[in-house]
């Protein structure tokens, strides 16, 4: 992208579901620390498929028992998969612990690759995710884990597909999609009830 040109309405709304994920990812390090890098790539994989099955549990009963809504667990996977993204980018290294500052350094430069790949594939795409639903992105996020799961099964080995880091960066740019048409659909409904 052109550094002088204005970012693109996406690229706004991008932009602001990643600041609050961000937030949340911060209390949750200053909560737990950095817990989560003995997480191997599988086990990160799977706390994604967690969340993305949930939410596809509760499209199609149409109801939930557990109090936390579809938005907390597209959150939750946006977080989850840059922590992934994270841990690939520090495999060669058993450090446990990073200053904050490093943490928002590790996490701005994979949200910043991830928003790159995102650019692209708009332009030749045409926006085509806003005209899809939520129940069929989370249909692909669940797509892509199993994608990512048969990779790790396969000891990353692929013949002719991206790697892992690919599925988790389109996993990443689904789930803000997600949220950025629930903003937009409540939006409209706050605008009707006016």
């Amino acid at each position: 992208m052109n550094k002088d040109s204005a970012p693109s309405q996406t690229e706004i709304e991008y932009r602001q579901v990643i600041s609050y994920c961000k937030a949340l990812f911060d209390k949750k390090n200053k909560d737990y620390g950095t817990s989560w890098r003995i997480l191997r790539l599988p086990s990160l994989t799977d706390q994604i498929f967690i969340k993305a099955q949930r939410i596809r549990s509760i499209q199609d009963k149409g109801t939930q028992r557990i109090e936390d809504g579809i938005e907390g667990e597209f959150i939750g996977i946006i977080n989850y998969c840059i922590i992934a993204l994270i841990q690939k980018s520090l495999e060669s290294s058993d450090q446990m612990e990073f200053s904050p500052e490093e943490l928002s350094g590790f996490y701005d430069l994979q949200v910043e690759t991830t928003l790159e790949l995102l650019r692209n594939k708009n332009h030749d795409y045409g926006e085509a995710w806003r005209d899809m639903r939520i129940s069929s992105m989370t249909d692909l996020i669940l797509m892509k884990i199993f994608r990512t799961k048969q990779i790790e099964n396969n000891q990353g080995v692929t013949l002719v597909s991206e790697g892992v880091e690919a599925n988790y960066q389109d996993m990443l740019n689904y789930a803000v999609f997600c949220l950025i048409k629930f903003n937009e659909e409540k939006q409209m409904q706050m605008a009707q009830q006016q």
